[in-house]
């Protein structure tokens, strides 16, 4: 289908019509709302009145069915395609929905009623292999993946899930990251082998190639939520926050109820919210510039500046954050040098103690005594050894934690003032972190 014909199609009308229903037709579902995401809204509404209609036929459930399986109701559809017209596309899609309801065994024996009601046999065994990988079974994945021959092993499906199970297998992330490639290369537009590339390079840093290839997954329909969700994290970081409200408006489309984005949406929304006043930035920038100037550009008696370099006194800002008391208890700083340093700041619009308010408190020291050494190693292990999504892994490199040991010297607090980590990231934290019997800093 060119992209005129994409353009001007009445998705709800195709839909709704009484012709026949099949593979192709699916594909143009999909095809058009990639090119178009308004027709995301045609196809609700054309699944809305089929689920109105009461005299619906079992061809016409299967319709349905696949048309709610397109659009997330995995659930609804799963009954639909149940009470249909038993036939192999139906038989199919009702596999479809037990695998993303997590039922990977009864997904397995529905790929292989379909295949034998004559559904593409290979398409069905990609459907096992994939259905067996999640189940944990990845060696009975990559034998049946092995034993599937001809034509269909240079397709971008067959490609995509061998390089997902050659990864769950571990050790060989390059032939995983061969064979993401050569089904982009067969289908460009691939949303699983794009995710596959995207999320390697996430997790390599290499932000500019993970956002471009998030954004070409994207464009696929369905949409995986874990694309929308990194992707959108990513405009977040980059203060994209109107994009990063569509990437989470569309799982919201299909999921109205996942707790996850409706937080997302809601931290976007807020931050994105917030206005920018130029002016303060300056006058902002311009105390910055001061509070970092050095004491020693000042003309200072030799008493003031011995004691200044005692306390360990270096910038104005240092000075604002330093109360007369604390200076009077300096042995030798008596008030001639107080008034001094008060007239140097005064020439500044400053004053002592501004800021004393700010003053950083220093991190406990943790007490290990109590622990067996390898507890206490547990400690120097490497944050990444949690596994923590996307956006809680850019907030610890983001406050330059490398260790389980400083992340737990840092409170609950302490995280929530990173920007874009908010309470989900914190209870994802502190739930890695029981499961290893430690806990954050005042918690």
């Amino acid at each position: 289908m060119s992209e005129v014909e994409l353009d001007v199609l009445d998705l709800k009308e195709m839909v709704l019509s009484n012709q026949s229903f099949g593979p192709s037709d699916v594909a143009s579902i999909r095809s058009a709302i990639s090119e178009n995401y308004g027709h995301f809204g045609e196809l609700r509404d054309a699944v809305s009145e089929m689920e109105a209609d009461d005299a619906l036929s079992p061809a016409g459930k299967t319709k349905m069915g696949v048309c709610q399986f397109l659009l997330g109701k995995f659930s609804d559809a799963l009954g639909t395609l149940q009470a249909a017209d038993g036939s192999a596309m139906a038989l199919y899609y009702q596999a479809r929905c037990l695998f993303e309801l997590g039922r990977y065994e009864d997904a397995i024996a529905a790929y292989e009623q379909a295949q034998k009601s004559g559904y593409n046999e290979d398409q069905c065994k990609i459907g096992i292999a994939e259905a067996h990988r999640y189940a944990g079974h990845v060696e009975e994945a990559m034998n049946i993946l092995d034993n599937i021959f001809g034509p269909t092993e240079q397709t971008a499906d067959y490609m995509y899930q061998r390089a997902a199970t050659v990864a769950a297998v571990g050790g060989r992330m390059d032939e995983s990251l061969a064979l993401y490639q050569r089904a982009v290369n067969t289908d460009e537009n691939h949303a699983g082998a794009l995710f596959g590339l995207a999320l390697e390079n996430d997790r390599m840093g290499n932000d500019e190639e993970a956002l471009n290839l998030y954004e070409r997954a994207a464009k696929a329909f369905p949409t995986g939520i874990g694309v929308l969700i990194n992707l959108g994290l990513i405009y977040e970081d980059n203060n994209q926050f109107d994009k990063a409200q569509g990437c989470y408006k569309r799982i919201l489309d299909c999921y109205p109820d996942h707790p996850r984005t409706r937080l997302y949406m809601k931290d976007a929304a807020a931050t994105g919210n917030m206005l920018y006043d130029e002016e303060a930035q300056r006058r902002n920038d311009r105390l910055a510039q001061t509070l970092n100037m050095p004491v020693t550009n000042f003309e200072l008696s030799v008493r003031s500046r011995n004691c200044l370099q005692k306390m360990g006194i270096q910038t104005i800002g240092d000075l604002t954050r330093t109360t007369e008391a604390e200076l009077l208890s300096s042995k030798n700083f008596g008030e001639t040098s107080l008034f001094e340093i008060r007239e140097m700041l005064s020439s500044k619009g400053l004053q002592l103690g501004q800021f004393a308010h700010e003053k950083k408190s220093t991190e406990p020291p943790i007490d290990t005594s109590h622990m067996s050494p390898d507890e206490q190693a547990l400690l120097e292990r490497p944050i990444s050894d949690l596994n923590l999504s996307v956006r809680a892994r850019k907030c610890m490199a983001r406050l330059q934690l490398n260790t389980i040991g400083e992340l737990i010297r840092k409170t609950g607090d302490d995280m929530l003032e990173c920007k874009n980590f908010g309470v989900t990231s914190l209870n994802e934290v502190r739930e890695k972190l029981a499961d290893l019997g430690l806990k954050l800093r005042g918690d």
